[in-house]
């Protein structure tokens, strides 16, 4: 789960080169970001968290689509919901 989560702050750090569009601004793409990948972990590893001895480079890369899901998930609804309001 750390693996998880770490590399999930590690891609969140480049959203600073989008615009400020994220549900919940930067702490909201934050939340995205780590609560994708950390669910998308948890599936892809069949429900369990992998223990210390089988934590591989692969553990890591596993994160990275989940991240970029609750990412992209986090700034449409951010937008949908600014093209909304007006703001």
């Amino acid at each position: 789960m750390l693996v998880w989560v770490m590399m999930a702050i590690a891609l969140w750090h480049f959203t600073i080169w989008l615009p400020d569009r994220f549900w919940g601004g930067i702490v909201g793409a934050l939340l995205a970001a780590v609560v994708g990948a950390a669910i998308f972990g948890f599936v892809v590893a069949g429900f369990t968290v992998p223990g210390r001895h089988d934590t591989h480079l692969v553990q890591a890369l596993i994160a990275i689509p989940g991240s970029l899901i609750g990412l992209a998930a986090s700034y449409v609804y951010g937008d949908l919901l600014e093209r909304r309001t007006g703001r």
